[in-house]
């Protein structure tokens, strides 16, 4: 027990001293002048940044004048206050009493605190520093750890205007024997939210007009907050002009005017749209884009089927790739416009209803096709270089950049397609003759064979089927003779045609180079060969010989008849040798 300095004057007289005295620690004990309470004192003056306070004890107490100011707010604090400072110790090496307002504050906070804490009911503190994970918070002398990720339901990139304005905060747990508390103001935002949120789905309608804040975005659409409630903004309503993605015409955390479009109050879900706060661009566009218009326009995007072009804000059409160019077929749309390009189009088609416009590109140049046709005919002879070899023939460049083809069966009237292709080079010079134009189907038929005239024809003049004529053996294979007719028709004997006697059906009785007669049994004009048979031959003869030298009277036998046609078929040749 300290030693304290009675004035003697004040103790009646009919006390003992040593009675007063324990009166006066009983006093004392009375009104809980021990160390650790809080005590009220009045402030006696105000010197050097400390103010000076008499708690009723022997000596004043000084606290320095900033535990007046928390939160870095000017101290409000003027002789003759009351207030209350927590009683650190009785006496320090000096003498004089150890005061605290900061902690008098803090003990006074803690048992407002618990209660709020155990009621669930929100406080008021002020953030006023920052510290590893999170931040301080005043509550009203205690202070508490704010976590970054209770700072708010969104991350927050600034926190600076949060910081020393008095906001709502909802206790998360406290440790009176440590001394710590952590606060949340994200919990109390979520409840505001909540009460938020009921009711605007209480009052929700669709066509209702709401603000929102951008909350995420996705590859087809935002997520837009309408305050406690979430509804999905899809890329195809955000604009009534093209976007590729929603990240081209939003941000997070912007904050945007909504129509709600579409709402399902059994899974809550909310369609929203931006573009139909806006006029639609599709009214009227028939007559704003007439068919065979001529517009102009800007290429908003490129796809591998054509490219659109954007004729105004939110109106594009599609020019096909088959619309783009009069001679440039099987190339992708890029290498014939580039995106951002400006372009004059021709209106081809309009379907309001389904919001379609097809344009082309083409049409506003003249067709190559249409005045190759009005300056040719079928029959010119023109000149051009091998553009493309392929397996079914040969594309050759004509006059006005287009090409036309000749087929591999119009190269050689000799040789097969195959071989006459082979020998044609890719970039050579060629002469053609143009054969057929159709300009509607972009086709020009040429051929290489029509130049001259056919030898097939030029040989087979004349002979038709059932003529006997004269061949020469080429080859002899196991199934009969190939044969040359006038040196240019290609024919060929079967093995049952070389003779009218089985015994004689041998090709190899026969030599290469031989002259034989045959008769003409087939023409095949495609294949521009001759079918010959030598035993129909033989047969005619036969049958002429009967007809001519026997009779049903005269009892010669066919032996005879035969011998009287040869004897004159050989006088005939000598006649004919002997007039030579």
């Amino acid at each position: 027990m300290m030693n304290y300095k009675i004035d003697e004057t004040l103790i009646p007289t009919n006390q003992p001293k040593e009675d007063f005295a324990s009166l006066l620690d009983e006093s004392f004990e009375k009104n809980n002048i021990a160390e650790g309470n809080v005590l009220k004192g009045r402030v006696l003056g105000i010197e050097n940044d400390f103010v000076i306070i008499d708690v009723g004890l022997k000596s004043e107490g000084r606290v320095p004048m900033k535990e007046f100011s928390p939160s870095g707010a000017p101290a409000n604090i003027n002789v003759g206050d009351s207030v209350d400072v927590f009683l650190d110790r009785m006496e320090n090496k000096d003498g004089e009493v150890v005061l605290s307002r900061e902690k008098a504050r803090r003990e006074e906070a803690w048992i407002d605190l618990q209660k709020s804490h155990e009621a669930q009911e929100r406080v008021t503190g002020v953030i006023f520093g920052r510290v590893k994970g999170g931040f301080t918070v005043d509550l009203s002398g205690a202070i508490a750890f704010l976590p970054g990720s209770q700072v708010d339901i969104r991350p927050v990139r600034d926190v600076s205007p949060l910081i020393g304005t008095p906001q709502p905060f909802m206790i998360l747990k406290m440790d009176r024997a440590r001394g710590n508390i952590v606060v949340s103001r994200r919990a109390v935002l979520e409840e505001s939210r909540a009460e938020a949120r009921d009711e605007l789905i209480d009052n929700l309608k669709e066509g209702q007009v709401l603000k929102g804040i951008v909350k995420n975005i996705t590859d087809y659409g935002a997520f837009i907050d309408l305050g406690g409630v979430d509804g999905l903004l899809h890329v195809t309503d955000i604009s009534w002009k093209r976007i590729n993605h929603p990240s081209e015409a939003l941000t997070i955390g912007q904050s945007i005017d909504v129509q709600v479009i579409r709402f399902n109050s059994d899974n809550q879900r909310i369609s929203l749209g931006m573009k139909q706060l806006e006029e639609d661009p599709w009214a009227g566009v028939e007559e704003k884009f007439a068919v065979g218009t001529k517009v102009k326009g800007r290429i908003t995007n490129i796809t591998d089927y054509g490219a659109f072009v954007e004729l105004q804000s939110g109106i594009e059409g599609l020019v096909h790739v088959s619309e783009m160019s009069w001679t440039k077929k099987n190339v992708h749309p890029s290498k014939i416009v580039s995106t951002s390009q400006e372009v004059e189009v021709i209106v081809l088609d309009v379907d309001q209803e389904k919001r379609r416009i097809s344009l082309g590109l083409k049409q506003t140049q003249e067709n190559p096709w249409a005045s190759f046709a009005a300056n040719h005919k079928a029959g010119d002879v023109l000149e051009g270089e091998a553009k493309n070899i392929t397996e079914f023939g040969l594309f050759v460049g004509l006059p006005g950049d287009i090409d036309g083809m000749v087929h591999m069966s119009d190269i050689s009237w000799e040789k097969s397609g195959e071989e006459a292709l082979a020998e044609i080079t890719k970039g050579a010079t060629i002469k053609v003759k143009v054969l057929e134009i159709d300009v509607e189907k972009e086709r020009i038929a040429l051929g290489i064979k029509q130049l001259s005239d056919d030898p097939f024809a030029e040989a087979m003049d004349g002979i038709t089927k059932g003529d006997v004529v004269t061949a020469v053996v080429s080859s002899i294979e196991d199934n009969g003779l190939a044969v040359t007719v006038k040196d240019k028709v290609q024919g060929y004997i079967k093995k049952v045609d070389l003779a009218r006697e089985r015994s004689e059906q041998r090709p190899d009785r026969f030599a290469v180079g031989e002259k034989i007669d045959a008769k003409v049994i087939g023409i095949d004009r495609n294949s521009r060969k001759v079918t010959l048979s030598i035993k129909a031959r033989e047969v005619e003869e036969d049958k002429k010989a009967m007809a001519e030298y026997g009779s049903s009277d005269s009892g010669a036998s066919l032996g005879d008849i035969l011998g009287a046609a040869l004897q004159q078929a050989e006088e005939g040749k000598g006649k004919a040798k002997s007039k030579k």
